[in-house]
């Protein structure tokens, strides 16, 4: 019965929807992302064709996949969605044409990089006005009002250094928090070799997915789906990821998270 329910779902919502079953648990996988066209197509390419995006950052669009992970997420005009360290703000110049005026994107800086990102953040804030700098604790975030969205790409990793001096568990407890009731969390991040733990991202900087699944339940959320638009076949995630013989072409996880209503 719950294969069938997800396969109606998937037909009802996605392309490419298929169910997977990993140590006996099925789970909705997305091959290829597709927004409602009555709602967002559209405002998803122009987004992805906006004028101000920096060129490099055009440039790295067919390994990124800018149009299917806005697609995935299903952002809407109205939405406030924080993207937690933007940094130079790849995902924040996509998310502000889409939200526009009505809504907002809280470009979150954490307290271990605000010297070298808050001016970055602040950049981003002049040219888009809906956006907003916000810098803090990582595991003690909040934001003004409840968030639809919070996104994070290829940082999650990085929160488990000791550098970061950030308990993961709270942190997502704070993401809960934070999130209204349906409200989602976008995870985007390096793949990890299976039962790896989060025992490389300090070496390789990639962390096991399934891992990274099981903390984020901790928390309360429920694992939705995922998508593997960002999968390389050619990446045997034995590589640091800035090694010249896999940058920018790692595979890496998408995993859509709800807060349950």
């Amino acid at each position: 019965m719950l294969k069938a329910l997800f396969v109606s779902a998937c037909a009802v919502a996605l392309s490419g929807c298929v169910i997977i079953a990993t140590d006996g648990e099925e789970r909705t996988v997305v091959e290829t992302a597709a927004a409602n066209p009555a709602c967002c197509e559209g405002l998803y390419w122009t987004a992805v064709g906006d004028p101000r995006r920096p060129a490099d950052e055009v440039a790295r669009d067919p390994l990124r996949k800018p149009y299917d992970m806005l697609a995935f997420i299903g952002l809407e005009p109205g939405d406030r969605i924080a993207d937690i360290r933007p940094e130079e703000g790849y995902f924040t110049r996509l998310f502000a044409p889409v939200v526009g005026e009505t809504g907002r994107v809280y470009a979150f800086v954490p307290t271990r990089t605000v010297e070298r990102e808050v001016p970055l953040a602040e950049k981003l804030a002049a040219e888009y006005p809906n956006v907003r700098p916000l810098s803090g604790a990582l595991d003690a975030m909040s934001f003004p009002e409840p968030l639809d969205v919070v996104l994070t790409a290829q940082e999650y990793h990085d929160f488990h250094m000791a550098t970061f001096n950030t308990d993961v568990g709270r942190m997502n407890a704070a993401v809960f928090q934070a999130l209204k009731p349906g409200g989602l969390y976008v995870i985007i991040d390096h793949q990890g070799a299976a039962a790896t733990g989060n025992t490389q991202v300090q070496s390789l900087h990639r962390i096991e997915g399934d891992f990274l699944r099981r903390e984020v339940e901790a928390a309360g959320f429920q694992f939705v789906e995922e998508t593997r638009v960002l999968v390389n076949p050619e990446d045997d995630l034995s590589l640091n990821v800035f090694d010249p013989k896999i940058r920018g072409r790692t595979t890496q996880f998408v995993y859509k998270f709800r807060k349950p209503a």
